[in-house]
This record gives C-alpha cells, structure tokens and sequence, in this order.
C-alpha cells in the first residue's frame, strides 16, 4: 500500500430518482474515478411510486466500494479522498425509527400523485379556515394561498414532502404508531444518508441541508428555519424534524467502510447541485438539468422573487453557516428521461435510452403527433395534478418514429413554458441555456430543444454538474484548493473544458405554428382525473 500515490481529491455521492453515483474530482475537475449502479423503483399503484430507503443505502455503500477499488487499481490511495459531498433526489420522504434506525415503510418518491385528496383536503382548509399566520390572525383563501407561498416559497402539491409525510401518517399503522410513541424521524435523501454514513442508529446525525427542506412545505425560505405555522397548519410535532444545516460545512465524519473518518462537507438537492456545478452562481444566470425530470433554475441572487406565472421561489444554496442565502426560481417538469424510459421498458420501441435519437431522426417531423407526459398530473407552469397523460394526433401514419420524435419535442415545449414564465417573472429574455444531465448525452435531442424553444442551447463537455456542485461545496467546506462558495471566482479554473453549442434552425412561423398545438394539447390533458377530498 505504501507505493500507492497520495493525491487530493473530492468524492461526490450522487443519489438520483433512478440511480447512484460516486465520482471523485481533483482540483480542476476532472473525473479520476466513478462507479454507477441502478436500484429498484416500486409502482404499488397507479400515480404510485416508491423507493426502499434501504436500497438506497445499500447501493451508495457499494458505489463508494468501488470506486475505492478502482482508486488503488490506478495506483492512487483512497486517502487520496478528502472529503465528500452528498447531492441527491429531493421532496422524496423518508420515515425511519429513532430507536432502531430502520425505515418505516417505503419512501414516497417526489413523481409519486397518490396525496391528490390530502393536496384537497389542504386546499379547502385554505380556503375555508386559511393558515394562521400571526396569533389568532388567520389568511385564508386566495390571501391562504400567497400567505403559504410568501412563507415556503411554493404552492399546495403534490410533489412537496409534507403531504407525502401527511399521507404516511394517516394510512400505514406503523408510522401512525411510531409517530404517536415519538420514535419516528423524518428526512428527505440526504438526511438518509447522512444519517447512515455517521453511524445510524449508533451516534448518526439527523439533520437536513436548507437546499431540501425548502422543498418539504415545512421550512420558512426567509429565516431558513422550520416555521412553527406550518407545523400547525399539516399536523406535526417538532421533534420528527432534522436539524437544519447549511449546503457547506463539516457535518461528521464518515463511521466505517473505506472511508472511514472522511469528513462529510456538503450536502445539497440535485438541482441546486447542478446550478452550483455549473457556476451559475450570480444573479440572472440559469441552467436546465434533464434526467427523470426536468428542473430549470434561474439564480436571484440574495433575492426571494415570488413568481406570478406558475414557478417556485427556492433556496439556491447557502455558502456556509450563518452565510446568507443565494435564492432562485424554479420551473420543475415532472416527466423528461422517465418518458424515454417509458417507450423503453414499457412500450419496448427502444431497447436502450440512446436509441431514442436514431429512432426520432428516422422521421422528418412528428406527423401531427403530440405528446404531453403528465404520467403524475403536469408541474410548472400549469400545476395541474389531474392532468393525465395524452398522445394525440395519431393516425393509421403514426410510426414509433413520429412518438419517439414526439417525446423528444415535449421536453423542448415544456422547457419554452417555463422560460415563458421566467420571461415575465423576471423580466429577462434567456438568450441561452446552459444544460446538462443524461437526456443531454444526445446532439439529436439537442438540436430539438434548440429549434423548437428558439434559444441557443450551450452543453458543456463535461456535464456531471450536479455532482461537481456538490464537490465544489464540499472542498470549501474544509477551504480545499483555495475553493469558497462565497466566491465564485475561486471557481475559476474547475471545468474550463469546452462546450457545445446547438442553434435554433426552425422559421419563426413554423416554431409558433408547433407551440400552438402543444397548447392546444396541453388543455386537452388537464383536469382528466377528478380531485377527491376524502
């Protein structure tokens, strides 16, 4: 062991909807190592979608395993690892005991619709009685609805955890059992993980990064605290909540495995990760990350902007303890690479992802064929959870080739959507797009994007941005490379490789022509399910 080189480098656990990744970064960004592994997605019932929270954990240990493994096969120490940061799925809800560590049930996963009648139930509440915001002062309907907003930053969803956990509570036993003895913690992913890597039940952390918990309903986006209001409002007692931790410090260290005693110094959602790795760190700069969703954020900087046009005010990241927050607005698309998976393992017109662009370029165009994925109802701007999904347009002509290349100009409409809102939200007109995730792997898909929004796309060599954010903020966390996240230009030589630009190519009349039929799809979708309030 003793001739094996000694480097500094940065581990990256990043934990998706689908899969797990660990990658180590040296200073300027380059991938030493990386090891990747699928885990089981569970679909119990329709709009259903869970995780086993041990799996997650599972697979993450493995993934760190191997790429140790890797490490010392290319003659690098596994000291060589300073330090690691976590970035993960967000709003998916995680129940677990205090007294054994163990989950309560399965995770509810951030696509799953199951909580419509809960999401109802809440939204005559606002209506009808309001949300108390000061001593015995309640706001209640359309004042409800902006009181909730002006507090968390988001609106009554279903994609939100504190419906998730409402959900959990009302209809497993033994999370209404563990919650009434007060022997259950709750968490999103990365306080999963964190718990587990310090030790579990044996000594690990309970706590939640602010990136997360601005996604639960649970936590007030101006104090960065868990508001007191809101806990009242959905029913629940302070002590299940994590303690609320910045994006970068050392929270503990890692307790066992290959790792062991390796500080864990960032911790932050996937898509705030990915604005962060993508050094869209100051104002008015913005990035669109595709894997199973797809998230667009657009940074404003020490500044909540409430959006008026169907997005959400979020935390962005915060540098570090007591630092101030960096805030942006987000348009978040429920369904992007699942749709591809979906023509893949549930319609079988592809046999792997990267087909989907052979198979769409096989055809000129979509022979008037429209697809709107609301597998989960639809997410901004429209905010619809009775939205279903539709295929529309189909005639004896339709091929696999015109549904494929349909799927491919969906998550092209859905981004202009949300660029539309961002337009009138912020007053700015987004000449270009920076983007990164699996989707963006393709050109084919690409050059989609590009000519049906009418913006240029820039894609960048090296696009795991999601994990390089967190890297970035765990390196600052122990002031590693000269690195601090509340100076962007200490960034400056991380991932100066090259990018890709694709231009839009379409006529003005012929994209509009094409936007005005997914708007006409897009009505024909919503309200297809009947909201309950059971």
């Amino acid at each position: 062991m003793s001739d094996l080189r000694l480097g500094e480098f940065v581990g990256s656990l990043d934990c998706g909807t689908t899969s797990v990744r660990f990658i180590v970064f040296d200073q300027y960004a380059y991938i030493i190592a990386q090891h990747q592994l699928e885990f089981p997605q569970y679909y119990p019932a329709p709009g259903w979608h869970e995780h086993d929270a041990n799996e997650i954990q599972q697979v993450s240990n493995e993934c760190i395993a191997e790429v140790c493994r890797i490490l010392e096969r290319e003659q690098w120490a596994k000291e060589s690892i300073k330090v690691i940061g976590v970035t993960n799925q967000r709003e998916t809800t995680v129940v677990w005991s205090r007294s054994t560590g163990r989950p309560l049930c399965r995770a509810i996963v951030w696509t799953d619709s199951r909580t419509k009648s809960i999401v109802a139930h809440f939204e005559k509440v606002l209506a009808s009685t309001g949300i108390e915001f000061e001593s015995g002062q309640f706001r209640k309907g359309v004042d409800g609805v902006e009181a909730l907003r002006e507090i968390t930053g988001l609106g009554l969803s279903t994609y939100f955890s504190a419906v998730k956990l409402r959900w959990m509570i009302d209809n497993n036993e033994n999370v209404k059992k563990e919650y009434e003895a007060d022997n259950l913690l709750f968490g999103t992913v990365e306080s999963w993980i964190a718990y587990n890597l310090t030790g579990g039940a044996n000594g690990g952390i309970h706590v939640s990064e602010v990136t997360n918990a601005s996604r639960t309903l649970l936590m007030n986006i101006q104090t960065l605290q868990w508001d007191d209001r809101l806990l009242k409002f959905f029913g629940f007692r302070r002590s299940i909540l994590p303690e609320l931790v910045s994006s970068s410090e050392v929270y503990g260290l890692i307790a066992g495995g290959p790792l062991d005693g390796v500080p864990i110094g960032a911790l932050i959602g996937d898509q705030q990760g990915a604005l962060v790795g993508n050094k869209c760190l100051g104002q008015g700069e913005a990035k669109c990350t595709y894997g199973t969703g797809a998230f667009l954020l657009f940074c404003t900087g020490n500044d909540i902007v409430q959006s008026s046009h169907g997005l959400l005010s979020t935390v962005a990241y915060q540098p570090g303890p007591g630092a101030a927050p960096v805030y942006a607005i987000e348009g978040s698309i429920g369904v992007a690479g699942a749709a591809i998976k979906w023509l893949r393992d549930s319609m079988g017109f592809i046999k792997s992802a990267e087909e989907i662009n052979t198979l769409a370029a096989s055809v000129a165009d979509t022979g008037g064929v429209y697809f709107v994925p609301a597998f989960s109802g639809l997410l901004a701007p429209y905010w619809d959870p009775s939205a279903a999904g539709l295929l529309i347009g189909l005639s004896a002509y339709t091929t696999p080739g015109h549904i494929a290349r349909a799927t491919t100009e969906a998550n092209a409409f859905q981004t202009r959507a949300i660029l539309e809102s961002m337009k009138l939200d912020s007053e700015a007109d987004l000449k270009h797009l920076k983007v990164d995730g699996g989707m963006t792997n393709g050109d084919f898909c690409m050059e989609v994007l590009a000519d049906v929004g009418g913006f240029e796309v820039v894609r960048p060599d090296m696009r795991e941005s999601t994990a390089l954010g967190s890297a970035l903020l765990a390196g600052a966390a122990i002031h590693l490379f000269g690195w601090n996240s509340s100076d962007p230009h200490t960034f400056a030589q991380v991932n100066t490789k090259g990018s890709k630009t694709f231009l839009p190519r379409l006529s003005d009349d012929q994209r509009e022509g094409k936007w005005l039929g997914w708007l006409q799809a897009v009505e024909r979708s919503k309200g297809w399910e009947k909201k309950t309030d059971e």
